[in-house]
C-alpha cells in the first residue's frame, strides 16, 4: 500500500515538473519591451476663434452655441466615408449652386444648406420631399417649378437652387438676418416665427428647439468649415479624385417626344444617359404644349450606347428587383 501510495506521488511530480518545461521551455512567453508604447487616438479639433456663416458671425461665446458647433464639427469629420463623398459631389454641384444663389444676392454659404439637406443627391424623403433641396410639391409649385407626370423640376440642381433662393430670400426678408433665415428652410418660417414670439428671443442661437432644427444650421456652419480647408480636417484628396463638371451641350425641345428611349438612340446615346442627365423626366416621354420649350443636357463627346438587337423588347423579371427600384418613376415598363 505504502508503495502504491509512492509511486502515485511520484508520477504526480513527473507530470508537474513535464508541464512546467513545457511550458516554460518549449513555449516561453513572450518578452515585453516596457520602453515601446503604443498610442492609438484621434486628432484634436480646434474650433477657430472667429467663424462667420453667410457673412453673420456665430457667437461661440456662448458656451452652448460653441458645443454645438463642436458636435457638428467632431461628427462630419470622423464620419469619412459620408463627407468624403460630400467632397467629392461638391466639386461638381456646388459652383452651379453657388452662381444661381449669387444671381438671386442670396450669400453663397447658403449652398450649405442643400449639401446637409440631401448629400447632393437627388432624394425622396418619407414625407414626399424631392431632390438636393428636399421640396415639397405644393412648395415648389409656389415658386413657379413645374411638377406634373412627367416633368419634376425638383430634380433638377439648378432649377430647384433657384427656387430655394426664393424661399430663402422671402425668409430673410421677414426674419432680417440669414442665419434665421437658414434655420426656417428646415423648421418653416412660421414654425421659426412661433417659437421665437414663444420665447421672446430673436435668433436661433437663443432657442431651445428640437434636435434636428438645433443642429441644422451648425451642420452647415461644420460643413463650410470642412469644405473651405478640407486639408485641416484630414481630407487630403487629390482634384483628379473628385467628381469634375462633365461637358455638355444643350438642346431645345418645343415638339412631343413619344419615346425617350428612341430619342436617345437618334442621338447617340442611351436612355440611362438621357435620364442622368435630365433626371426631372419623369417617364418614358414628353408631352409639349404649343409655345413651350424645354432644354435637354446630353455629353459633347457621346458615347456609343449599347443598343440590344431588338430593342422593341426589352424583358426584366420583376420579383429580382429591390422594392424601392420598382416603385421608381422610371417608366421602364413602358419602353
Amino acid at each position: 500500500m505504502k508503495n502504491a501510495f509512492n509511486i502515485s506521488i511520484s508520477v504526480i511530480l513527473v507530470a508537474i515538473i513535464g508541464y512546467l518545461f513545457y511550458t516554460d521551455y518549449l513555449h516561453p512567453k513572450p518578452v515585453v519591451n516596457k520602453e515601446i508604447i503604443v498610442t492609438y487616438g484621434v486628432p484634436e479639433l480646434i474650433i477657430p476663434d472667429t467663424v462667420f456663416f453667410a457673412g453673420e458671425r456665430v457667437p461661440l461665446e456662448i458656451p452652448d452655441v460653441m458645443e454645438r458647433l463642436d458636435r457638428e464639427l467632431h461628427v462630419n469629420t470622423f464620419w469619412h466615408s459620408n463627407t468624403i463623398f460630400l467632397l467629392k459631389r461638391g466639386k461638381r454641384w456646388l459652383p452651379e449652386l453657388e452662381k444661381e444663389l449669387e444671381k438671386a444676392d442670396v450669400p453663397s454659404d447658403l449652398k450649405y444648406l442643400a449639401v446637409i439637406e440631401s448629400d447632393l443627391q437627388n432624394k425622396v424623403s418619407p414625407s414626399n420631399a424631392v431632390g438636393f433641396w428636399q421640396l415639397l410639391k405644393g412648395t415648389a409649385k409656389d415658386f413657379k417649378l413645374e411638377v406634373t407626370n412627367e416633368v419634376d423640376e425638383r430634380y433638377d440642381p439648378v432649377k430647384s437652387t433657384q427656387a430655394a433662393a426664393k424661399y430663402l430670400l422671402k425668409a430673410h426678408q421677414k426674419f432680417g438676418n440669414w442665419t434665421d433665415a437658414a434655420a426656417s428652410y428646415n423648421i418653416g418660417r412660421r414654425g421659426l416665427e412661433q417659437g421665437l414670439n414663444k420665447q421672446a428671443v430673436s435668433s436661433y442661437y437663443d432657442l431651445l428647439l428640437g434636435e434636428e432644427t438645433a443642429r441644422y444650421v451648425f451642420r452647415a456652419i461644420a460643413l463650410k468649415l470642412i469644405f473651405e480647408d478640407p486639408g485641416k480636417y484630414g481630407f487630403n484628396i487629390s482634384d483628379n479624385n473628385l467628381y469634375q463638371k462633365e461637358a455638355l451641350k444643350d438642346i431645345e425641345i418645343s415638339k412631343s417626344i413619344s419615346n425617350l428611349r428612341d430619342w436617345a438612340f437618334d442621338h447617340e446615346i442611351n436612355y440611362k444617359q438621357l435620364k442622368r442627365y435630365n433626371p426631372w423626366l419623369r417617364t418614358t416621354k414628353l408631352s409639349v404644349r404649343n409655345g413651350k420649350t424645354y432644354i435637354f443636357q446630353i455629353p459633347k463627346n457621346k458615347e456609343s450606347p449599347a443598343i440590344m438587337a431588338d430593342t422593341t423588347s426589352i424583358m426584366v423579371q420583376e420579383d429580382t428587383l429591390d422594392p424601392d427600384i420598382r416603385e421608381l418613376p422610371t417608366g421602364l415598363d413602358e419602353l
